[in-house]
């Protein structure tokens, strides 16, 4: 029987995660439409689809090309500044609202900093909106909780791409045998796999009903789910015998 490596990191995604954050994006880039004079609504329904789209900006690109391509070549040249907006507005509705964090979230962080085990952060977001969440959230600066934080704006590929995966892989200087993943949706579960984590899902508001084949657990919060449980699904190990 192949003993399992001990665990020694937790990776998490953030938006629909972390906290149940993507309502308050789809109403941020609506407000951002408003003040560009945009007459352009993202409703759930369309959001829902768009979110098949990974990266705020990307996601307002493949909008323009496939919805407005008449406005398209106009729209390519304001991207940068309607999502700059958009993450301002972004900003002040968690100001205003508040990081409510999923249940569970809480104390399994706790728990496993409590346990000695490494925290980090692997987001298509930027670290901008990583860093308001959290100090809304927690109190603290995203850095004070997290060893690590990779972000979008760090890779080239975004998920489903596991490109952001091995880069929090490499900061921690960990293998993914060792680590565990935490996802809310298909992307982010492919590129979790990629990477070759074994991950735990949590569907959101956005992502249920989406195909979570291959997650090692699927269930509806981290709020019945403990270290011990998260500790069984670190792949078992080959041992290497002595000649």
């Amino acid at each position: 029987m192949r003993p399992r490596a001990p665990l020694e990191a937790l990776i998490f995604d953030v938006d629909g995660t972390l906290a149940e954050t993507e309502e308050l994006h789809r109403r941020a880039f609506n407000a951002a439409f408003r003040a560009w004079g945009l007459p352009w609504s993202w409703s759930r329904e369309r959001y829902r689809a768009l979110l098949a789209v990974t990266g705020g900006k990307e996601r307002l690109l493949h909008f323009l090309e496939t919805d407005r391509p008449a406005a398209a070549e106009r729209g390519r040249t304001l991207v940068a500044e309607i999502h700059a907006e958009k993450t301002a507005r972004y900003h002040a509705l968690l100001a205003a609202e508040g990081g409510a964090l999923r249940p569970g979230v809480r104390r399994l962080l706790g728990e496993a900093r409590a346990a000695g085990l490494r925290l980090a952060v692997a987001t298509t977001t930027t670290p901008a909106n990583v860093e308001a969440l959290i100090r809304i959230a927690f109190g603290r600066p995203a850095t004070a909780l997290f060893e690590v934080v990779a972000a979008g704006d760090a890779v080239a590929r975004k998920k489903p791409d596991p490109e952001v995966y091995r880069l929090a892989l490499g900061r921690l200087g960990l293998p993914a045998g060792a680590c565990l993943a935490f996802e809310d949706s298909a992307n982010g579960l492919k590129a979790a796999l990629g990477a070759g984590l074994a991950t735990v899902v949590t569907p959101g508001l956005y992502t249920d009903g989406q195909d979570f084949v291959g997650a090692s657990l699927v269930a509806p919060s981290l709020e019945a789910v403990g270290l011990g449980e998260l500790e069984a699904l670190v792949p078992a190990q080959a041992v290497v015998g002595l000649a």
